[in-house]
């Protein structure tokens, strides 16, 4: 794998000058960035441009940089089972190893473009692997009636449905209906 070459002002790019080749060369940086596009999965993502709390740790060691670090983000998205918004954060730790040259690293390996290191991807795939497929705004949520789309959380005590079994629907409206006013 060739390193591309990293435009050192994107936001996600870090250089790692300061380290040198040094084994125990080590930097603390708290940064905040913006996020970048598509982290997420289908139902719920940290949106993008939304602020990145970052808490990062940068070491030099034989083979290359390792960054560990901590990422607070937030997240936007619906709800499973009713289709309401949902308006929460996460907060993921990740670490990666960006290895000097690629004849030390492994094929899908992290590699540094001279001096600098992109975080995205570690963000993306913490970030990306914390989130419920499925997300709920509540473990309770009773999502929305089968029959007509309202949610359950706002209709009545008893919501219900009347449902007459495919095999008697064509007797349906043989028998009039009595009026029970009428009788009274």
């Amino acid at each position: 794998m060739t390193p591309h070459s990293l435009d050192p002002r994107a936001p996600w790019v870090i250089s790692t000058h300061d380290l040198g080749r040094r084994p125990g060369a080590m930097r603390r940086m708290s940064l905040t960035l913006p996020a970048p596009a598509n982290i997420g999965v289908d139902m719920i993502g940290v949106p993008q441009g939304a602020d990145v709390e970052l808490d990062i740790r940068l070491e030099a060691v034989m083979e290359g940089v390792l960054v560990t670090g901590t990422a607070h983000a937030p997240l936007r998205g619906e709800c499973a089972r009713c289709l309401e918004e949902i308006v929460s954060d996460t907060e993921v730790s990740f670490q990666e190893l960006f290895f000097y040259s690629a004849e030390d690293a492994a094929e899908d390996d992290s590699l540094l473009d001279g001096e600098l290191l992109d975080l995205e991807p570690a963000f993306r795939d913490a970030v990306v692997l914390t989130l419920p497929l499925s997300p709920v705004c509540s473990e309770d949520c009773s999502g929305l009636c089968s029959e007509c789309g309202i949610r359950l959380a706002e209709a009545e005590p008893g919501h219900g449905h009347e449902v007459v079994d495919a095999r008697w629907a064509k007797l349906q409206g043989l028998v009039p209906e009595h009026n029970n006013d009428q009788e009274s």
